[in-house]
């Protein structure tokens, strides 16, 4: 079971976005390398930033969430843009939707489920990705730990992430710390971001 401690957080600030509403940076890197209607899988996308973002650039969305609370923000967020998205409540270790997607993509999400199911999910991603489409993740990896909010967090050691892309196409790699204070304490986060192609005939 994902053990993220937002669905909480969503619940207490029903008409704010804790994230924003601007699309992360990471989405605008990762969105500029897709195709007019590329299938998108926003993995715990909670108040839908990202994938309204990717919506309103013309592709086809489907964001997954373990919160009714942040899919109700998310809702909110593509009904102002005019933007359709499809939302799915539920854990992304037990991940119940269709492919095959051009992008799969996580924003600091999927270290948050336990280890024990972490291969199986992305095996399960792999599986749900068209030859030459793309999977883009960032995760927390275990060189500054900081538990923020009570969260409980299987930390990637650093390289692990880009393990599990062996025999896929390595089109980015980045290691480094992050600033973070969004449980009002200044602190630090160490990150992996992997941007990886599927291996097969893709744009």
């Amino acid at each position: 079971m994902t053990r993220s401690p937002w669905a909480r957080e969503y619940v207490r600030t029903p008409t704010s976005y804790i994230w924003g509403t601007e699309p992360s940076s990471f989405a605008r890197e990762v969105g500029a390398r897709l195709l007019p209607g590329a299938r998108v899988l926003d993995l715990g996308c909670g108040e839908g930033r990202d994938s309204v973002f990717f919506a309103a650039r013309g592709f086809d969305v489907t964001g997954v969430d373990v919160s009714g609370a942040g899919l109700r923000k998310a809702e909110r967020l593509a009904r102002e843009q005019g933007v359709a998205v499809r939302w799915v409540r539920g854990d992304m270790a037990r991940l119940r939707v269709a492919g095959p997607f051009d992008l799969v993509y996580s924003c600091g999400t999927i270290h948050y489920v336990p280890r024990a199911a972490r291969g199986r999910l992305l095996a399960r991603l792999r599986a749900l990705t068209r030859p030459g489409g793309l999977h883009a993740h960032i995760v927390f990896t275990d060189r500054a730990v900081y538990v923020e909010l009570g969260e409980a967090i299987d930390y990637f050691a650093p390289g692990e992430l880009r393990a599990a892309y062996a025999g896929w196409r390595i089109l980015k790699r980045q290691q480094g710390v992050i600033p973070c204070s969004r449980d009002g304490t200044p602190h630090r986060h160490s990150i992996e971001q992997v941007l990886a192609k599927a291996v097969g005939h893709g744009p």
